[in-house]
Protein backbone atom coordinates (compact mmCIF):
# COMPACT_ATOMS: atom_id res chain seq x y z
CA UNK A 1 0.00 0.00 0.00
CA UNK A 2 1.33 3.42 -0.70
CA UNK A 3 -0.07 6.09 1.81
CA UNK A 4 1.09 9.53 1.75
CA UNK A 5 0.04 12.31 4.00
CA UNK A 6 2.26 15.03 4.49
CA UNK A 7 2.13 18.68 2.95
CA UNK A 8 1.58 18.93 -0.78
CA UNK A 9 4.62 20.54 -2.09
CA UNK A 10 6.46 20.36 -5.67
CA UNK A 11 8.55 17.35 -4.50
CA UNK A 12 5.41 15.57 -3.93
CA UNK A 13 4.27 16.08 -6.92
CA UNK A 14 7.28 15.36 -8.93
CA UNK A 15 7.03 12.18 -6.63
CA UNK A 16 3.36 10.76 -7.59
CA UNK A 17 4.16 11.81 -11.27
CA UNK A 18 7.09 9.54 -11.12
CA UNK A 19 5.18 6.81 -9.44
CA UNK A 20 2.91 7.37 -11.88
CA UNK A 21 5.39 7.08 -15.18
CA UNK A 22 3.99 10.20 -16.56
CA UNK A 23 5.81 11.95 -19.53
CA UNK A 24 7.42 15.23 -18.61
CA UNK A 25 4.50 17.41 -20.09
CA UNK A 26 2.53 16.32 -17.71
CA UNK A 27 4.68 16.97 -14.44
CA UNK A 28 5.11 20.54 -15.61
CA UNK A 29 1.06 20.72 -16.14
CA UNK A 30 1.07 19.76 -12.69
CA UNK A 31 3.30 21.83 -11.24
CA UNK A 32 2.19 24.64 -13.07
CA UNK A 33 -1.49 23.67 -11.84
CA UNK A 34 0.21 23.54 -8.40
CA UNK A 35 1.62 27.44 -8.05
CA UNK A 36 -1.57 28.53 -9.37
CA UNK A 37 -3.55 26.71 -6.32
CA UNK A 38 -1.32 28.21 -4.33
CA UNK A 39 -2.52 31.78 -5.37
CA UNK A 40 -6.07 31.51 -5.75
CA UNK A 41 -8.56 32.08 -2.89
CA UNK A 42 -11.78 30.18 -2.42
CA UNK A 43 -14.86 31.16 -4.54
CA UNK A 44 -16.56 34.30 -3.15
CA UNK A 45 -19.82 32.68 -3.52
CA UNK A 46 -21.54 29.90 -2.38
CA UNK A 47 -20.94 27.99 1.52
CA UNK A 48 -17.90 28.86 3.30
CA UNK A 49 -15.18 26.99 2.75
CA UNK A 50 -12.91 25.93 5.76
CA UNK A 51 -10.47 23.17 4.80
CA UNK A 52 -7.17 22.49 6.37
CA UNK A 53 -5.31 21.53 3.10
CA UNK A 54 -2.25 19.99 5.58
CA UNK A 55 -4.50 17.62 7.14
CA UNK A 56 -5.56 16.29 3.46
CA UNK A 57 -4.19 12.48 2.44
CA UNK A 58 -3.34 13.54 -1.01
CA UNK A 59 -3.11 10.49 -2.83
CA UNK A 60 -3.47 6.91 -1.26
CA UNK A 61 -3.06 3.32 -3.55
CA UNK A 62 -4.72 0.27 -2.41
CA UNK A 63 -2.23 -2.90 -1.96
CA UNK A 64 -5.06 -4.39 -5.05
CA UNK A 65 -3.45 -4.93 -8.46
CA UNK A 66 -6.19 -3.50 -10.85
CA UNK A 67 -8.09 -6.72 -12.02
CA UNK A 68 -11.20 -7.61 -14.00
CA UNK A 69 -11.89 -9.91 -11.45
CA UNK A 70 -14.40 -10.25 -9.00
CA UNK A 71 -12.55 -13.21 -7.75
CA UNK A 72 -8.98 -11.74 -7.84
CA UNK A 73 -9.87 -8.64 -5.63
CA UNK A 74 -9.26 -8.67 -1.46
CA UNK A 75 -12.25 -9.64 0.21
CA UNK A 76 -12.65 -6.49 2.33
CA UNK A 77 -12.66 -3.78 -1.14
CA UNK A 78 -15.31 -6.72 -2.79
CA UNK A 79 -17.49 -6.67 0.08
CA UNK A 80 -17.79 -3.01 0.12
CA UNK A 81 -18.70 -2.77 -3.35
CA UNK A 82 -21.02 -6.24 -2.87
CA UNK A 83 -23.03 -4.01 -0.01
CA UNK A 84 -23.17 -0.93 -2.45
CA UNK A 85 -25.08 -3.06 -5.34
CA UNK A 86 -21.95 -2.45 -7.60
CA UNK A 87 -21.43 -6.33 -8.45
CA UNK A 88 -25.14 -6.93 -9.04
CA UNK A 89 -25.51 -3.99 -11.27
CA UNK A 90 -22.69 -5.10 -13.83
CA UNK A 91 -24.03 -8.54 -13.96
CA UNK A 92 -27.46 -7.48 -15.05
CA UNK A 93 -27.60 -4.31 -17.03
CA UNK A 94 -24.06 -2.39 -17.60
CA UNK A 95 -21.95 -2.64 -20.34
CA UNK A 96 -18.92 -1.74 -18.84
CA UNK A 97 -17.49 -0.76 -15.17
CA UNK A 98 -14.66 0.99 -13.83
CA UNK A 99 -14.34 0.95 -9.54
CA UNK A 100 -12.15 3.10 -7.91
CA UNK A 101 -11.12 3.04 -4.27
CA UNK A 102 -9.08 6.00 -2.47
CA UNK A 103 -6.96 7.23 -5.25
CA UNK A 104 -6.92 4.11 -8.26
CA UNK A 105 -9.02 2.72 -10.03
CA UNK A 106 -8.30 -1.14 -8.72
CA UNK A 107 -11.42 -2.62 -11.01
CA UNK A 108 -12.31 -2.31 -14.83
CA UNK A 109 -14.40 -4.29 -17.08
CA UNK A 110 -15.24 -4.22 -20.60
CA UNK A 111 -15.40 -5.68 -23.60
CA UNK A 112 -16.61 -3.72 -26.70
CA UNK A 113 -13.46 -3.33 -28.87
CA UNK A 114 -14.89 -0.22 -30.51
CA UNK A 115 -14.46 1.80 -27.54
CA UNK A 116 -11.97 2.98 -25.36
CA UNK A 117 -13.13 2.60 -21.80
CA UNK A 118 -10.18 2.84 -19.99
CA UNK A 119 -9.02 4.65 -16.25
CA UNK A 120 -7.94 7.97 -17.45
CA UNK A 121 -3.91 7.15 -16.23
CA UNK A 122 -4.00 4.35 -18.45
CA UNK A 123 -5.51 6.25 -21.34
CA UNK A 124 -2.52 8.74 -20.81
CA UNK A 125 -0.16 5.47 -21.60
CA UNK A 126 -2.09 4.07 -24.38
CA UNK A 127 -3.62 7.28 -26.26
CA UNK A 128 -1.18 9.46 -25.51
CA UNK A 129 -2.12 12.13 -28.49
CA UNK A 130 -5.60 11.42 -28.01
CA UNK A 131 -5.59 11.80 -24.31
CA UNK A 132 -3.27 15.09 -24.81
CA UNK A 133 -5.75 16.69 -27.47
CA UNK A 134 -8.91 16.89 -25.29
CA UNK A 135 -7.28 17.16 -21.44
CA UNK A 136 -7.55 20.52 -19.80
CA UNK A 137 -9.13 21.90 -23.36
CA UNK A 138 -12.43 22.32 -21.61
CA UNK A 139 -12.09 22.51 -18.10
CA UNK A 140 -9.09 24.78 -18.04
CA UNK A 141 -6.70 24.58 -14.64
CA UNK A 142 -6.72 28.06 -13.81
CA UNK A 143 -10.12 28.74 -13.69
CA UNK A 144 -10.43 28.11 -9.60
CA UNK A 145 -8.59 27.10 -6.53
CA UNK A 146 -10.13 23.68 -7.24
CA UNK A 147 -9.72 22.96 -10.66
CA UNK A 148 -6.11 24.21 -10.15
CA UNK A 149 -5.84 21.37 -6.92
CA UNK A 150 -7.37 18.23 -9.30
CA UNK A 151 -4.98 19.49 -11.79
CA UNK A 152 -1.77 19.22 -9.64
CA UNK A 153 -3.10 16.19 -7.60
CA UNK A 154 -5.53 14.24 -10.43
CA UNK A 155 -5.41 10.84 -10.39
CA UNK A 156 -7.94 7.79 -11.40
CA UNK A 157 -10.81 8.75 -13.46
CA UNK A 158 -12.58 7.35 -16.24
CA UNK A 159 -11.45 8.16 -19.98
CA UNK A 160 -14.27 7.17 -23.02
CA UNK A 161 -13.82 7.35 -26.30
CA UNK A 162 -16.97 6.33 -28.14
CA UNK A 163 -16.04 6.22 -32.02
CA UNK A 164 -18.65 7.77 -34.95
CA UNK A 165 -21.46 5.71 -35.35
CA UNK A 166 -21.50 3.70 -32.18
CA UNK A 167 -24.16 3.67 -30.52
CA UNK A 168 -24.09 2.06 -26.64
CA UNK A 169 -26.85 -0.30 -26.06
CA UNK A 170 -25.75 -0.10 -22.16
CA UNK A 171 -24.61 2.14 -20.10
CA UNK A 172 -21.05 2.17 -18.39
CA UNK A 173 -20.57 2.85 -15.09
CA UNK A 174 -17.92 4.09 -12.70
CA UNK A 175 -17.77 4.02 -9.18
CA UNK A 176 -15.81 6.27 -6.61
CA UNK A 177 -15.27 5.49 -2.88
CA UNK A 178 -13.76 7.17 -0.17
CA UNK A 179 -12.58 4.66 2.45
CA UNK A 180 -10.00 6.37 4.38
CA UNK A 181 -10.52 9.70 6.80
CA UNK A 182 -9.22 12.85 5.68
CA UNK A 183 -8.92 11.62 1.92
CA UNK A 184 -8.44 13.89 -1.26
CA UNK A 185 -10.07 12.37 -3.99
CA UNK A 186 -9.55 14.09 -7.24
CA UNK A 187 -10.43 12.13 -10.52
CA UNK A 188 -10.44 13.81 -13.63
CA UNK A 189 -12.86 12.17 -16.20
CA UNK A 190 -12.89 12.59 -20.01
CA UNK A 191 -15.88 11.60 -22.24
CA UNK A 192 -15.51 11.97 -26.29
CA UNK A 193 -18.74 11.03 -27.82
CA UNK A 194 -17.88 11.33 -31.85
CA UNK A 195 -20.29 12.03 -34.90
CA UNK A 196 -23.87 10.23 -34.85
CA UNK A 197 -22.78 8.25 -31.73
CA UNK A 198 -24.52 8.04 -28.30
CA UNK A 199 -23.27 7.16 -24.85
CA UNK A 200 -25.34 6.36 -21.21
CA UNK A 201 -22.80 6.89 -18.81
CA UNK A 202 -23.61 6.47 -14.60
CA UNK A 203 -21.46 7.42 -11.67
CA UNK A 204 -22.12 6.64 -7.81
CA UNK A 205 -19.84 8.04 -5.41
CA UNK A 206 -20.34 7.07 -1.82
CA UNK A 207 -18.04 7.82 1.63
CA UNK A 208 -17.57 6.11 4.90
CA UNK A 209 -18.06 8.47 7.98
CA UNK A 210 -15.38 10.07 9.85
CA UNK A 211 -14.80 12.93 12.33
CA UNK A 212 -12.27 14.31 9.89
CA UNK A 213 -12.97 16.20 6.86
CA UNK A 214 -12.55 14.81 3.06
CA UNK A 215 -12.24 16.45 0.30
CA UNK A 216 -14.04 15.50 -3.12
CA UNK A 217 -12.52 17.85 -6.09
CA UNK A 218 -12.85 16.34 -9.36
CA UNK A 219 -13.27 17.50 -12.91
CA UNK A 220 -15.07 15.99 -15.79
CA UNK A 221 -14.56 17.42 -19.20
CA UNK A 222 -17.12 15.80 -22.07
CA UNK A 223 -17.46 16.40 -25.74
CA UNK A 224 -20.57 15.93 -27.86
CA UNK A 225 -19.94 15.79 -31.53
CA UNK A 226 -22.77 16.27 -34.14
CA UNK A 227 -25.86 14.80 -33.91
CA UNK A 228 -24.08 12.43 -30.91
CA UNK A 229 -26.29 11.48 -28.09
CA UNK A 230 -24.72 11.51 -24.12
CA UNK A 231 -26.65 11.51 -21.11
CA UNK A 232 -24.22 11.90 -17.68
CA UNK A 233 -26.31 10.66 -14.61
CA UNK A 234 -25.33 10.87 -10.73
CA UNK A 235 -26.23 9.54 -7.81
CA UNK A 236 -23.91 11.81 -5.13
CA UNK A 237 -24.44 10.21 -1.39
CA UNK A 238 -21.29 11.60 0.58
CA UNK A 239 -21.01 10.81 4.00
CA UNK A 240 -21.33 14.46 6.03
CA UNK A 241 -17.52 15.12 6.64
CA UNK A 242 -17.17 15.31 2.75
CA UNK A 243 -16.48 18.83 0.85
CA UNK A 244 -17.78 18.11 -2.73
CA UNK A 245 -16.64 20.29 -4.87
CA UNK A 246 -16.53 19.40 -9.00
CA UNK A 247 -16.11 21.58 -12.26
CA UNK A 248 -18.60 19.54 -14.85
CA UNK A 249 -18.62 20.31 -18.14
CA UNK A 250 -19.75 19.74 -21.73
CA UNK A 251 -19.31 21.21 -25.07
CA UNK A 252 -22.02 19.99 -27.95
CA UNK A 253 -21.82 20.23 -31.52
CA UNK A 254 -24.48 20.67 -34.16
CA UNK A 255 -27.68 18.97 -33.30
CA UNK A 256 -26.35 17.21 -30.49
CA UNK A 257 -27.41 16.39 -27.09
CA UNK A 258 -26.49 16.82 -23.57
CA UNK A 259 -28.08 15.42 -20.45
CA UNK A 260 -27.11 15.95 -16.95
CA UNK A 261 -29.31 13.69 -14.35
CA UNK A 262 -27.81 14.98 -11.20
CA UNK A 263 -28.68 13.33 -7.83
CA UNK A 264 -27.12 15.08 -4.55
CA UNK A 265 -27.79 13.29 -1.27
CA UNK A 266 -24.84 13.71 1.36
CA UNK A 267 -21.67 15.87 1.53
CA UNK A 268 -21.38 18.41 4.43
CA UNK A 269 -20.77 20.87 1.29
CA UNK A 270 -21.74 20.58 -2.61
CA UNK A 271 -20.91 23.17 -5.25
CA UNK A 272 -21.48 21.82 -8.45
CA UNK A 273 -23.06 23.25 -11.78
CA UNK A 274 -23.08 21.07 -14.31
CA UNK A 275 -23.05 23.34 -17.34
CA UNK A 276 -23.41 22.80 -21.35
CA UNK A 277 -21.45 25.20 -23.82
CA UNK A 278 -24.06 24.68 -26.85
CA UNK A 279 -22.04 25.61 -29.59
CA UNK A 280 -23.35 23.85 -32.80
CA UNK A 281 -26.77 25.07 -34.25
CA UNK A 282 -29.78 23.21 -33.21
CA UNK A 283 -27.36 21.68 -30.18
CA UNK A 284 -29.52 21.08 -27.20
CA UNK A 285 -28.30 20.76 -23.12
CA UNK A 286 -30.71 19.54 -20.36
CA UNK A 287 -29.96 19.08 -16.83
CA UNK A 288 -32.47 17.95 -14.00
CA UNK A 289 -31.10 17.54 -10.70
CA UNK A 290 -32.04 17.37 -7.05
CA UNK A 291 -30.50 18.28 -3.84
CA UNK A 292 -31.18 16.89 -0.38
CA UNK A 293 -30.09 18.70 2.46
CA UNK A 294 -30.20 17.48 6.09
CA UNK A 295 -28.94 19.27 9.62
CA UNK A 296 -25.44 19.97 8.90
CA UNK A 297 -25.48 20.16 5.22
CA UNK A 298 -24.82 22.99 2.60
CA UNK A 299 -25.71 22.09 -0.96
CA UNK A 300 -25.15 24.61 -3.66
CA UNK A 301 -26.24 22.66 -6.96
CA UNK A 302 -27.93 24.08 -10.81
CA UNK A 303 -26.18 23.98 -13.78
CA UNK A 304 -25.21 26.58 -16.36
CA UNK A 305 -26.34 26.55 -19.98
CA UNK A 306 -24.26 28.58 -21.89
CA UNK A 307 -25.76 29.20 -25.91
CA UNK A 308 -23.54 29.57 -29.05
CA UNK A 309 -24.76 28.42 -32.29
CA UNK A 310 -28.08 29.26 -33.79
CA UNK A 311 -31.79 27.96 -32.56
CA UNK A 312 -30.26 26.36 -29.45
CA UNK A 313 -31.98 24.76 -26.66
CA UNK A 314 -31.69 24.29 -22.68
CA UNK A 315 -33.66 23.32 -20.29
CA UNK A 316 -32.76 23.37 -16.43
CA UNK A 317 -35.19 21.83 -13.79
CA UNK A 318 -33.65 22.36 -10.45
CA UNK A 319 -35.59 20.30 -7.48
CA UNK A 320 -34.50 21.25 -3.62
CA UNK A 321 -35.58 19.99 -0.07
CA UNK A 322 -34.59 20.61 3.09
CA UNK A 323 -34.94 19.61 6.41
CA UNK A 324 -33.37 19.55 10.38
CA UNK A 325 -32.00 23.03 9.41
CA UNK A 326 -30.04 21.65 5.91
CA UNK A 327 -29.74 24.66 3.10
CA UNK A 328 -29.84 23.70 -0.14
CA UNK A 329 -29.48 26.79 -2.76
CA UNK A 330 -29.90 26.61 -6.56
CA UNK A 331 -27.25 28.43 -8.38
CA UNK A 332 -27.07 28.48 -11.96
CA UNK A 333 -26.76 30.46 -15.52
CA UNK A 334 -28.87 30.54 -18.55
CA UNK A 335 -26.83 32.77 -21.14
CA UNK A 336 -28.28 32.92 -24.72
CA UNK A 337 -25.48 35.31 -26.64
CA UNK A 338 -26.04 37.75 -29.58
CA UNK A 339 -25.13 34.97 -32.20
CA UNK A 340 -27.45 32.42 -30.91
CA UNK A 341 -30.67 33.51 -32.59
CA UNK A 342 -34.29 32.07 -31.97
CA UNK A 343 -32.76 29.75 -29.24
CA UNK A 344 -34.52 29.16 -26.11
CA UNK A 345 -33.92 28.68 -22.51
CA UNK A 346 -35.94 27.56 -19.77
CA UNK A 347 -35.01 27.58 -15.98
CA UNK A 348 -37.42 25.95 -13.23
CA UNK A 349 -36.62 25.71 -9.43
CA UNK A 350 -39.14 24.17 -7.01
CA UNK A 351 -38.01 24.15 -3.42
CA UNK A 352 -39.44 22.10 -0.34
CA UNK A 353 -39.04 22.61 2.97
CA UNK A 354 -40.17 20.56 5.38
CA UNK A 355 -39.49 22.21 8.39
CA UNK A 356 -39.31 25.98 9.88
CA UNK A 357 -35.38 26.01 10.36
CA UNK A 358 -34.49 25.14 6.62
CA UNK A 359 -33.16 27.46 4.40
CA UNK A 360 -33.32 27.48 0.65
CA UNK A 361 -32.43 30.29 -1.56
CA UNK A 362 -32.41 30.73 -5.45
CA UNK A 363 -29.22 32.47 -7.13
CA UNK A 364 -29.98 32.92 -11.00
CA UNK A 365 -28.08 34.47 -13.57
CA UNK A 366 -30.12 34.94 -16.42
CA UNK A 367 -29.07 36.95 -19.52
CA UNK A 368 -30.75 36.71 -23.38
CA UNK A 369 -28.30 39.39 -25.75
CA UNK A 370 -30.83 39.22 -28.81
CA UNK A 371 -34.26 39.62 -29.50
CA UNK A 372 -35.44 36.64 -31.46
CA UNK A 373 -35.12 34.07 -28.10
CA UNK A 374 -36.99 33.54 -25.47
CA UNK A 375 -35.92 32.91 -21.97
CA UNK A 376 -37.71 31.85 -19.13
CA UNK A 377 -37.47 31.43 -15.13
CA UNK A 378 -40.19 30.06 -12.90
CA UNK A 379 -39.05 29.09 -9.21
CA UNK A 380 -41.82 27.96 -6.44
CA UNK A 381 -40.91 27.59 -2.72
CA UNK A 382 -43.37 25.40 -0.37
CA UNK A 383 -43.58 23.91 2.70
CA UNK A 384 -45.08 21.25 3.80
CA UNK A 385 -48.24 22.01 6.05
CA UNK A 386 -49.36 20.50 9.12
CA UNK A 387 -52.59 20.55 7.45
CA UNK A 388 -51.25 18.20 4.71
CA UNK A 389 -49.53 16.04 7.38
CA UNK A 390 -52.90 16.04 9.01
CA UNK A 391 -54.71 14.61 6.39
CA UNK A 392 -52.46 12.03 5.34
CA UNK A 393 -51.75 11.20 8.85
CA UNK A 394 -55.60 10.37 8.95
CA UNK A 395 -55.59 7.92 6.20
CA UNK A 396 -53.53 5.55 8.50
CA UNK A 397 -49.79 7.00 7.75
CA UNK A 398 -47.20 7.81 10.51
CA UNK A 399 -45.74 11.53 10.19
CA UNK A 400 -42.21 10.09 8.33
CA UNK A 401 -44.64 7.83 5.73
CA UNK A 402 -46.23 10.84 5.32
CA UNK A 403 -43.18 13.27 4.60
CA UNK A 404 -41.80 10.21 2.93
CA UNK A 405 -45.29 10.30 0.66
CA UNK A 406 -44.70 13.67 -0.33
CA UNK A 407 -41.30 13.54 -1.09
CA UNK A 408 -41.93 11.04 -3.75
CA UNK A 409 -44.16 12.71 -5.08
CA UNK A 410 -42.17 15.93 -5.22
CA UNK A 411 -39.07 14.63 -7.11
CA UNK A 412 -41.14 11.98 -9.81
CA UNK A 413 -40.06 14.36 -12.63
CA UNK A 414 -36.11 13.44 -11.29
CA UNK A 415 -36.73 9.44 -10.72
CA UNK A 416 -37.96 8.57 -14.03
CA UNK A 417 -34.98 10.25 -16.06
CA UNK A 418 -33.00 7.54 -14.02
CA UNK A 419 -32.20 4.09 -14.99
CA UNK A 420 -34.43 1.44 -12.95
CA UNK A 421 -31.85 0.50 -10.86
CA UNK A 422 -30.41 3.80 -9.99
CA UNK A 423 -33.98 4.78 -9.21
CA UNK A 424 -35.00 2.06 -6.95
CA UNK A 425 -31.41 3.03 -5.25
CA UNK A 426 -32.67 6.77 -4.98
CA UNK A 427 -35.64 5.87 -3.05
CA UNK A 428 -34.04 3.91 -0.37
CA UNK A 429 -31.37 6.63 0.38
CA UNK A 430 -34.36 8.75 0.94
CA UNK A 431 -36.40 6.81 2.90
CA UNK A 432 -32.95 6.18 5.33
Amino acid sequence: MIFMKQKISKEFIINLSKEKKEPEWMLDFRLKSFDCFLKMANPDFGPELDIDFSQIVYYKKEDQKKTSSWHEVKDDIKNIFDQLGVIKAEEEYLGGVSNQIESEVFYHKHENKEVIFESTDEALQNHPDLFKKYFNSLVKYDENKYTALNGAMWSGGSFIYIPKNVKLDRPLQSYFRINTKSLGQFERTIIIVEDEAELSYIEGCTAQSYSANSLHAGVVEIFVGKKAKMRYSTIQNWSLDVYNLVTKRAIVDEEGLMEWVDGNIGSKVTMKYPSCILKGDNSIGNSISIAYAKKGQKLDAGAKMIHLGKNTRSNIVSKSIAEEGGVANYRGTSHITTNATGSKASVKCDTILLDNESISDTYPKNTLANNTSILEHEASVSKVSEEQLFYLMSKGLSMESAKELIIMGFIRDFQKELPMEYAVELNRLLKS
